[in-house]
């Protein structure tokens, strides 16, 4: 079994500090779409931040985790949900992720056999933020966070990493699709482009 996390914690500045989860693309919330992709292959889902300050609740299909180190950015949501996720695999995304596939979260979780952690890379570079982290990530991200070394790339340095190519990505569809995201009002607006796009 895994487990996954949607990262909803920031105050998104870029974006007017609107929940980017409660974005529609396509008639659906993002947040509506990451769930039907992530409860097809897993029943523990955690949403991390979002105001969630009581420790974990229950929220319909949802667990509300909040972070244990406040003000550490993605790297704090990811220690929260590998804290209290219910498997040593949890597949992490950011909340403004519209297209990710279950077809392609069941293949990088499977591939977390291999390492401590599984991470898209693309010509844009590293996709720490839909990745599968496993329990072995949680001391290295314990100390990181007590350094307030709060960059993700910095992890790579320290856990077993397992890359997956564009090559890889593309077998499930436009690599560009499949890990846009939304930082922008301009981003949100082009993922009309997208949209067309078949996977």
């Amino acid at each position: 079994m895994y487990s996954a996390a949607i990262l909803a914690g920031g105050r998104a500045t870029r974006f007017g500090g609107r929940d980017k989860g409660a974005l529609l693309v396509e008639g659906l919330t993002i947040r509506d779409r990451q769930l039907a992709a992530l409860l097809a292959i897993t029943d523990d889902v955690l949403l991390v931040g979002a105001g969630a300050t009581a420790g974990v609740r229950h929220l319909g299909e949802l667990r509300l985790v909040s972070d244990i180190v406040s003000d550490s950015g993605p790297m704090g949501g990811v220690h929260a949900a590998l804290t209290v996720a219910r498997s040593d695999a949890v597949f992490v995304i950011a909340c403004d992720m519209p297209y990710i596939t279950a077809p392609l979260i069941e293949y990088l979780c499977e591939l977390a056999g291999t390492a401590d952690l599984v991470v898209p890379r693309t010509e844009r570079g590293y996709h720490p933020l839909s990745a599968v982290y496993t329990r072995a990530c949680l001391e290295p991200l314990a100390r990181r966070l007590a350094a307030r070394q709060l960059t993700m790339r910095l992890l790579l340095d320290d856990v077993r990493v397992r890359v997956v190519t564009a090559d890889e990505i593309e077998k499930f569809g436009d690599r560009h699709r499949l890990l846009a995201n939304v930082n922008t009002p301009a981003e949100y607006a082009g993922l009309e482009a997208l949209q067309g796009h078949k996977l």
